[in-house]
């Protein structure tokens, strides 16, 4: 099982993530990735789409026929239209009330399992010191406020730790993107044409 240190980090390490990529974003993964599953809500979107095709066909077949020359052959391709649309719209609906049920789920287990497990091993360790502090290294209010609130005195706490690691995880994350959009912007540098100056 994983130290407390490193629980605490990796969790960090989750809520930075959704942060930064998005909880919509994640949710829409989550979303596709679940409609590959063998469930029936997967059926539904695979009929609904098949019945979005059929409707862009119809659609184009009445299209291409003219309501005038060839009236009966134009309602006919309409009544199809209509009636393919009609489920189209109904199939559409359950999908959209799936989503929304899926959606709020995952917005629950979500939060769960990034900032309420975060809540819960602050709450939960609360007394545990995470580390010990070297003996005599630091003054006294120093040693109080890394223990802070209820850690034992010359130890770190749990609370101190998670904001430590938040901050450190930020600040890498920052220099990482700082130099990504450095090493990238030199590489793709305009080339200066030879010849006349301007």
């Amino acid at each position: 099982m994983l130290s407390l240190v490193l629980t605490v980090f990796f969790v960090n390490v989750a809520i930075y993530l959704v942060n930064t990529i998005g909880a919509t974003t994640i949710d829409n993964l989550l979303w596709l990735l679940y409609l590959r599953l063998p469930t029936p809500t997967s059926r539904t979107a695979r009929k609904q789409q098949q019945l979005k095709r059929a409707v862009l066909e119809q659609k184009r077949e009445m299209n291409n026929t003219s309501s005038q020359d060839e009236f009966a052959k134009w309602a006919k391709a309409r009544r199809r239209h209509d009636k393919t649309m009609e489920e189209y719209d109904a199939l559409n609906k359950e999908l959209t009330s799936q989503k929304s049920s899926f959606d709020w789920a995952a917005k629950i287990l979500r939060w769960l399992s990034t900032n309420g497990l975060k809540i819960f091993i602050q709450f939960w360790y609360s007394k545990t010191p995470v580390f010990p502090l070297p003996i005599g290294w630091f003054p006294y209010y120093a040693e109080w406020i890394v223990s802070f609130p209820r850690a034992p005195l010359g130890s770190v706490s749990v609370q101190v730790w998670s904001n430590v690691c938040a901050a450190a995880i930020a600040l890498v994350a920052e220099v990482v993107g700082a130099l990504l959009v450095r090493v990238l912007g030199e590489t793709k540098k305009p080339v200066k044409a030879e010849g006349k100056a301007q």
